[in-house]
């Protein structure tokens, strides 16, 4: 018998009873679990189940699919299950952290990364500009290294910087014209995604963006994605549709 504190990334039902979750944990990395009679209202395991609760998991079995025999939950994230906007944002999250890693890899920073951006979204900070650290904090993992603390082409480290994708990273003013497919982005975007890119998350502290940079910061992030990634994702998908639902509900409240 195995025990270890995990993240739900996701669940499966599974025959009639059951569910397959899989289950980021501290000690193994990401994990495949049969959790028998899960899917039954009164089940010891449904609650610890749940998408992005936190829990301590026992089970038995090797490689592959394991047998979840009992889960106890350190926390549900209420606020997150109770709101639809939150819940697309943990989706996200996790999405992407199970996209990203292969099963038993452990990676107890990236476990606590997961927790500290889960549990910030659930205590009400800005969800939109937390998952973009997690995205930036996540790129190395994917084999992403782009140039932060310089320029990508000449090596400088002062001036004024857009950022590209083709190039990997910053460009400075003086190499504009060596990279015609280059971002160009406000001051406080290039700075903002440096620091997302390059300090700790408990060292960020409370960071408040305006609407229009936190526009700018996603439109950056996601260029790079899409075009270095090779990662398609229902979950931001849907977060791009739901930020025209919210522009419009916020339109339709003006008038």
């Amino acid at each position: 018998m195995e025990k270890a504190e995990g993240i739900v990334l996701r669940q499966t039902s599974y025959r009639e009873s059951d569910k397959i979750v899989v289950v980021f944990t501290r000690e193994f990395g990401k994990i495949g679990m049969v959790a028998r009679g899960a899917k039954k209202g009164k089940s010891r395991l449904a609650a610890v189940t749940q998408p992005f609760t936190t829990g301590m998991f026992s089970f038995f079995g090797g490689r592959g699919l394991v047998t979840l025999q009992q889960g106890d939950v350190i926390h549900n994230f209420s606020s997150i299950q109770q709101d639809i906007f939150l819940t697309a944002y943990a989706s996200f999250v996790c999405e992407l952290l199970d996209k990203a890693t292969e099963e038993r890899q452990k990676n107890e920073y990236l476990f606590e990364l997961a927790y500290a951006i889960l549990r910030d979204i659930d205590e009400g900070y800005d969800a939109q500009i937390l998952t973009q650290i997690f995205e930036m904090k996540m790129l190395n993992l994917l084999g992403l290294y782009p140039v932060m603390d310089r320029c990508a082409i000449c090596g400088e480290t002062e001036g004024h910087f857009d950022f590209s994708s083709a190039s990997d990273g910053l460009v400075c003013h003086r190499c504009f014209e060596r990279d015609p497919y280059r971002m160009h982005l406000p001051e406080n975007v290039v700075k903002l995604l440096r620091l997302f890119y390059m300090f700790r998350i408990d060292r960020l502290g409370e960071i408040h963006v305006k609407p229009e940079t936190k526009a700018w910061l996603e439109k950056a992030i996601d260029t790079y994605y899409d075009e270095k990634s090779g990662l398609y994702l229902k979950s931001k998908k849907f977060l791009r549709d739901m930020s025209k639902w919210s522009g419009i509900l916020e339109k339709k409240d003006e008038d």
